[in-house]
């Protein structure tokens, strides 16, 4: 069964400039070799601003440059950005493969303490990505927060987060991606920011892989900019299931 290797950059974005956000990570990502899937954080390209669709670069933009890096790297690259859509304004997780693909989810739960419901729209979709023998469900920092929509239907390996989570609730983002490894069995890999962005919130960064039993396997320090690596196994995750398999007393339910 195939392993995955998964790297996270966590890193401050600069508020609102695309092109020098895309120069930051162009230099983050220069020589990373033999991964499987890199990740970025939520707002890659503008940090978690309200005005972003209207005013930062276009997805053509985002996808093409997301396209070279995952042709140099020869990995999955996965970051969201604030994007004008034929729906209007959305927050797009992107996953971008060397050969072109493009699959993308838009985050469902917009978090309206930042009127984020008022700016853009949700996404109406949970969205499953294979690549390389896994199934990955991506999701948007807010979504975090709720359970149902993360539940795990016997239909994906890996939950991957992206966020601009700030500081003050960093215990809330801690506990809650080891209870989604927990609770669904899955491995779980949570990538955030860190710095201090244009409405002055500052993020702690606290990214991290987890488990499917919720230990912690790699975690970033607190405030650094940095890179954690991570080897998923597919077997260890299939052999867990099968020795506990608490996912067969799972009450059963749909989303409206």
């Amino acid at each position: 069964m195939p392993g995955l290797k998964i790297t996270l950059l966590q890193q401050p974005l600069v508020w609102m400039d695309g092109p020098a956000n895309l120069r930051h990570f162009d230099r983050q990502l220069e020589g990373i070799t033999g991964r499987d899937i890199i990740v970025l954080p939520e707002m890659f390209t503008t940090g978690f601003a309200m005005e972003a669709a209207q005013k930062s670069l276009t997805q053509d933009e985002v996808v093409n440059w997301m396209h070279s890096k995952a042709q140099q790297t020869n990995a999955l690259i996965a970051a969201s950005a604030a994007l004008q859509s034929e729906r209007g304004p959305v927050n797009r997780f992107l996953l971008v493969e060397p050969e072109g693909k493009i699959h993308y989810y838009d985050k469902r739960h917009l978090f309206r303490m930042a009127d984020e419901h008022q700016h853009y729209q949700a996404g109406e979709h949970r969205v499953v990505v294979e690549w390389r023998g896994w199934r990955i469900l991506p999701l948007v920092c807010y979504d975090l927060r709720f359970p149902v929509w993360s539940r795990n239907r016997n239909d994906y390996d890996l939950a991957l987060y992206v966020a601009n989570w700030p500081a003050p609730r960093s215990l809330h983002w801690q506990s809650l991606l080891v209870a989604r490894a927990i609770e669904n069995q899955v491995w779980v890999a949570g990538c955030n920011r860190v710095g201090t962005d244009g409405n002055g919130h500052h993020y702690r960064g606290d990214s991290r892989i987890i488990t499917p039993q919720g230990e912690i396997l790699a975690t970033a320090e607190p405030h650094q900019a940095t890179r954690i690596d991570a080897d998923l196994s597919l077997a260890a995750l299939r052999e867990y299931r099968e020795k506990f398999p608490a996912w067969q007393d799972a009450d059963p339910f749909t989303l409206g």
